[in-house]
């Protein structure tokens, strides 16, 4: 009977999602409501015995995607039918040829696609996982619908994801960062984008994004009383030009509070930008642009604005088809306040991105820089650079970059990411200007081929036919094109000295009566941190490596573990110091793996570990381990640590949660940075707290005073987070110290 009225309610919630689905999505005929009536009856027929770890009808993910993609992005008919049956063939009876007959091409070549992109992630390498994030992009180019699906997938798990294990929510919220907030931020959907970056602080550093959260709730009320007095006088003068406007007041998502935080190193309350003011104004398209200047010069009759922080996207919108004005003001209360214009186009845009943009651009013919960038997508996945791993490496950070407008000498506009050099310029030219590139004019000023370039100049590109590209270009480019072109050309002139090398080496091996044979060959490549074996046989050429290097593999017996011995061996160096009471009969060596979990005690020992240089953790800090390859200890990063996130996207199923134990026998390194007002005897009494007070040993102490500014960094041994945590505190309360923290 309970089972009955259990079922009897699922049914009743069933039926209201989709109607719910219904009211949302407007269909242009009555034929557009039959096939999404047939597509939801299949995905209830084929998900009808099926549960989500919530314990809820499997229906209810899908409706949630197809809800999403209608109400949050703006989809179309066919999108409403692939999210309803995107989960079918990947985990029902139904095919894709089943799909085909009853959907059509279009929609199976979709649903086709999305089952592919679903086990991305689920590899155990990360050559397979590189190749795969290739194919996804790819898709992209072909069929953008099929990215905002699966946005719109990845948006609802997000949602529904406290049902999953810890390790689990660790690894969605990673890959949600690494690639699927930046694909939501590149194709313009700001909110999703936003969304997507907090929920998975939520799961990375849950005190921080509940902490971060209470702050906002409770400071809610004084906000509000704020914008009210703030926008009163605008609003009359607004009303008085007869514009049709809104403004709401949108806050900065705790995500993003979060890294301005870490970035400025000030505590939430020193956060000026936790919200800004939008004004849209309903206008039509041929008066946009004055129209949002006329609303600028009416904020500006009241509040004084920073010349600075003025951003025009109107006259040049970004690469993700983001138009609007922003500035920043000087608020009634002593604070600066962000303003941001647009007109009812620009904020449909801004919110539901490249659907919104494929809508107008049909209906006013309209061009975008975001057609531009898709192209580059192609451009790069059909680079000459082969390896895939590289791969991964020039386009993580490619798709957050801020971009720049710069010029040719003939008034022709390029776009380029932020921080791009006279030589990306060239190589955006042509492949040929840049191999050959010596040099620029910039502004008719002659300047050097690293650069950097600033918004609105104009570059004449010097070049050279005795000019070819260096392995130390790749440090002086920011895009893939430069980066892709470089190492081509590098390659290709290594591979000049490739036969040279290969003879000198086998040379060598010979002397010390070591085979020269693959496996040896292999051995040596790895010992010595050559990617490739070009590269190899190149530095054997060179004389960058040398008779020296084969006979310290040689009489290493190579055969009987020196790569154990080299890549395996525990870190027992200057990063870890035992304490120096009570150690007479103790050392390192009898709590060599300081970690609580009994299943990692196998691999610790098989693999050995070390303590990652790019986050130090310590005792009491939340640490991961991975397992990187066969040869390589386990790596201890901090959960919070960005390369950790990135190693858990790409090393999904190779690593493991880890707890410290209770350490009392070691010491581990950190680093702090101390900023205070520079005074007489300031340095003493920070020594003698840390030495005296605390106890704790000082490996490293570069503090310098300029200008009545005493800044530096401190390294030092600590305990624990614990005892960290208690130093910060004692030092933030010495007079003329303003700030205290840690280093990553």
């Amino acid at each position: 009977m309970v089972a009955k009225a259990i079922l009897e309610s699922e049914n009743k919630e069933i039926l209201k999602r989709y109607r719910n689905l219904l009211r949302l999505w407007k269909p242009k005929n009555p034929d557009d409501r039959k096939i999404v009536r047939k597509a939801f009856r299949l995905a209830l027929d084929a998900h009808h015995d099926m549960r989500r770890k919530t314990g809820e009808p499997f229906i209810f993910h899908p409706l949630g995607v197809a809800t999403i993609c209608v109400e949050e992005i703006g989809l179309g008919t066919t999108s409403v039918v692939c999210a309803l049956l995107h989960d079918v063939v990947e985990d029902t009876e139904y095919t894709l040829e089943d799909i085909r007959g009853l959907f059509g091409e279009k929609v199976a070549s979709i649903i086709d696609a999305l089952t592919k992109i679903k086990g991305i992630f689920d590899q155990s390498t990360t050559s397979i996982h590189a190749e795969n994030f290739k194919r996804l992009l790819l898709t992209l180019s072909d069929d953008v619908r099929v990215i905002l699906i699966k946005l719109a997938d990845r948006l609802h798990n997000m949602r529904t994801l406290d049902a999953l294990p810890a390790e689990k929510q660790l690894k969605i919220s990673s890959e949600t960062i690494i690639l699927y907030a930046p694909l939501a931020h590149r194709l313009g959907l700001h909110a999703i984008k936003s969304e997507l970056e907090d929920l998975a602080l939520k799961y990375t550093e849950p005190d921080v994004y509940e902490t971060l959260l209470g702050k906002l709730r409770s400071s809610a009320r004084e906000r509000s009383r704020f914008v009210s007095k703030f926008v009163h006088p605008i609003r009359k003068d607004l009303i008085q030009q007869n514009l049709t406007f809104t403004i709401k007041a949108r806050e900065k998502s705790i995500a993003a509070i979060w890294q301005k935080m870490k970035k400025k190193e000030v505590p939430f309350e020193e956060i000026y930008d936790i919200f800004a003011i939008r004004i849209v104004i309903d206008t039509p398209l041929e008066s946009e642009k004055s129209d949002c200047w006329k609303v600028y010069s009416i904020v500006t009759d009241y509040y004084l604005p920073n010349m600075d922080r003025l951003r025009d996207w109107i006259s040049i919108p970004k690469a993700n088809g983001y138009e609007a004005l922003h500035t920043t003001v000087m608020g009634h209360t002593g604070h600066w306040v962000e303003i941001q214009i647009r007109s009812r186009r620009m904020d449909e845009i801004a919110e539901r991105g490249y659907a919104a943009h494929w809508k107008y651009k049909e209906s006013f013919n309209m061009s975008s820089k975001l057609d531009n960038w898709l192209d580059r997508i192609k451009e790069m996945i059909e680079s000459p650079d082969a390896d895939a791993i590289s791969f991964i490496d020039d386009v993580k950070g490619f798709f957050f970059l801020d971009e720049i407008s710069v010029f040719t000498p003939s008034g022709e506009m390029r776009i380029l990411p932020a921080s791009s050099t006279v030589l990306d310029f060239a190589y955006a030219i042509h492949t040929e200007i840049g191999n050959n590139c010596i040099g620029a004019k910039v502004d008719k000023k002659l300047v050097p081929i690293n650069h950097l370039l600033k918004n609105g100049q104009q570059v004449e590109v010097i070049t050279s036919s005795k000019q070819t590209p260096k392995e130390e270009w790749l440090t002086y480019v920011v895009t893939t094109r430069a980066k892709s072109n470089i190492k081509q050309a590098v390659k290709e002139e290594k591979k000049k000295f490739s036969k040279q090398g290969q003879e000198k080496l086998e040379k060598w091996f010979r002397q010390f009566n070591v085979n020269f044979k693959q496996e040896e060959i292999r051995q040596f490549q790895t010992i010595n941190n050559f990617p490739t074996l070009i590269d190899l046989y190149y530095s054997a050429a060179t004389d960058t490596i040398g008779l020296k290097d084969v006979k310290i593999f040689a009489a290493s017996n190579y055969r009987d573990g020196w790569i154990n011995y080299v890549t395996r061996t525990v870190k027992k160096n200057q990063d870890i110091l035992p304490h120096q009471a009570d150690t007479s009969d103790r050392s390192l060596d009898e709590n060599p793996y300081p970690f609580v979990e009994e299943e990692a005690r196998g691999e610790l020992a098989r693999y050995g570990y070390q303590l990652s240089d790019c986050c130090n953790p310590i005792p009491g800090d939340e640490v991961i381990g991975f397992i990187t390859s066969e040869e390589e200890p386990m790596m201890i990063h901090r959960t919070k640590c960005t390369r950790a996130l990135e190693m858990i996207s790409q090393y999904g199923t190779r690593f493991v949660k880890l707890t410290w134990s209770n350490n009392d026998v070691v010491s581990f390194l950190t680093c702090i940075r101390i900023t205070g007002i520079d005074k007489k005897g300031l340095i003493n009494e920070i020594t003698r707290i840390i030495s005296n007070e605390l106890n704790l040993n000082i490996k490293a102490f570069n503090i310098q005073a300029d200008d009545g500014i005493t800044e530096g960094q401190i390294k030092l041994f600590v305990r624990d987070a614990n005892s960290l945590k208690n130093a910060l505190e004692k030092l933030t309360d010495i007079e003329g110290v303003t700030s205290v923290v840690r280093v990553d």
